[in-house]
């Protein structure tokens, strides 16, 4: 996957917690554990990701992986990115 329309949410609950997921995504698809930490999901924005393009803390291309592969990308705080999360599949 090279490039996608991607939509990027912010959680209410969480400073810093982002998700990522294909534009028009089906948020109930979202594994129950990882909507209940981030609470209410508002949008950010919405916009074209390639693997080329660079984003503040992540690697574009990762983001990209794991929305094909998972449905979203979690982006954690930066004082947590040392703990491995998992959620769903």
């Amino acid at each position: 996957m090279k490039s996608m329309l991607c939509t990027i949410y912010k959680s209410s609950r969480e400073a810093e917690l982002y998700l990522y997921v294909a534009k028009g995504s089906d948020l109930s698809q979202i594994p129950a554990d990882l909507m209940a930490r981030a609470g209410n999901l508002l949008e950010v924005m919405t916009l074209s990701l390639t693997e080329e393009r660079k984003l503040a803390r992540v690697n574009s291309k990762q983001v990209l992986e794991d929305i094909r592969d998972k449905g979203y990308f979690l982006q954690l705080p930066p004082n947590i990115h040392s703990q491995p999360v998992r959620y769903g599949k």
